[in-house]
């Protein structure tokens, strides 16, 4: 399935019914009057989050909503039929803009949750209403309220525990690959990741899930590189785990160069809690390892932890670590493994 992050939807809810003109006329029956119905109330539009998306890949092919109208009233005092409503459903974290792509009309973070986008018009009153002791044969009726017509944009910000940050091939989607079932792409060239990854980490019994952008690059802020259009993805996360390539020889500037363009970003995605580790350790000596801790630590103002997503040395160290940083209401507790079958 593709990964589609922001999407451009036409709403509009549905007008509502115009009330009726009537007058009963039946056979023996010496006095009639008004009977005109009210129309019907038209459809609104509303989204809703539920769970099995994380893509907003349906509004690529369907962009228009329309809900229907009402239906005017009738004779005999009858109603007209209310339009039926239209509910988009999208993946939780969505947030819902105006089209100025700046405005937040609503943010989906919780499963169920639901906004009303476009209300629908009110059915207009049949001339019964209008009855009177002075004006017993009234000749009016309203129309229906027209619906509301706009233009939103869906922005799907992804719901994860941690967030894998760094350049690009400093080794994100190996370390994902290592700790879940999740199996990005990987390749020795940069950019091999061009779409968001979630992976579902076990430690300790516990487990919490760890999102995987694309690496950035000095300048994303200002449009180099794609890695800027997916930081909103890790605005959510408790943590953010930044991965600096061990076989570098700029390890400090690599490491500054997120630094700056998590702080030109903004969103406080500077002053998350974060988590420095050295990747690609299996590839160097043990004296050159400590050469580039000590140059990582110069720069870095918490502790330096050293990993490799290969050979899985450190790996479980790093995990425990950002689970002291989770609060405990977001951790899962891992399924228990039913144990083999008796086989004779």
């Amino acid at each position: 399935m593709k990964f589609l992050d922001l999407a451009k939807v036409y709403i509009r809810s549905g007008g509502g019914g115009g009330g009726c003109v009537s007058f009963l006329r039946e056979k023996y029956i010496e006095y009639g009057g008004p009977d005109g119905g009210d129309g019907g109330k038209g459809g609104s539009v509303r989204v809703e989050a539920v769970q099995g998306l994380n893509t907003l890949i349906d509004f690529r092919y369907q962009q228009h909503f329309f809900a229907k109208s009402g239906q005017p009233g009738m004779g005999k005092q009858r109603t007209g039929k209310d339009g039926s409503d239209i509910i988009l459903k999208v993946p939780v974290g969505t947030e819902i803009l105006d089209e100025d792509q700046e405005t937040v009309i609503a943010d989906l973070a919780e499963l169920g949750q639901t906004v009303d986008l476009a209300r629908g018009g009110n059915g207009g009153f049949g001339n019964l209403h209008f009855k009177s002791s002075t004006n017993q044969a009234p000749r009016r009726a309203n129309p229906g309220q027209e619906g509301v017509e706009r233009t939103i944009w869906l922005r799907l910000k992804l719901i994860a525990d941690v967030g894998l940050l760094g350049l690009p091939n400093a080794g994100k989607s190996t370390f994902l690959a290592a700790t879940s079932n999740a199996r990005p792409k990987i390749a020795d060239y940069p950019f091999t990741t061009l779409h968001p990854n979630l992976g579902v980490v076990g430690v300790d019994g516990v487990e919490f899930v760890i999102a995987d952008i694309p690496g950035l690059i000095a300048g994303a802020h200002e449009g180099r590189g794609i890695g800027d259009r997916f930081l909103g993805h890790v605005e959510r996360c408790s943590v953010l785990l930044h991965l600096v390539d061990a076989t570098s020889e700029t390890v400090a500037e690599d490491y500054q160069t997120i630094i700056t363009e998590l702080e030109a970003y903004g969103g406080h995605l500077a002053d998350k809690p974060r988590l420095t580790v050295l990747n690609k350790i299996d590839a160097l000596e043990d004296e050159e390892r400590s050469l580039r801790l000590a140059e990582l630590k110069s720069v870095c103002d918490g502790p330096v932890l050293l990993i490799s997503g290969v050979s899985r040395e450190g790996v479980t160290g790093a995990l425990r670590a950002l689970r002291t940083e989770i609060a405990e209401d977001k951790l899962r507790q891992s399924p228990v493994q039913d144990p083999a079958p008796w086989q004779p």
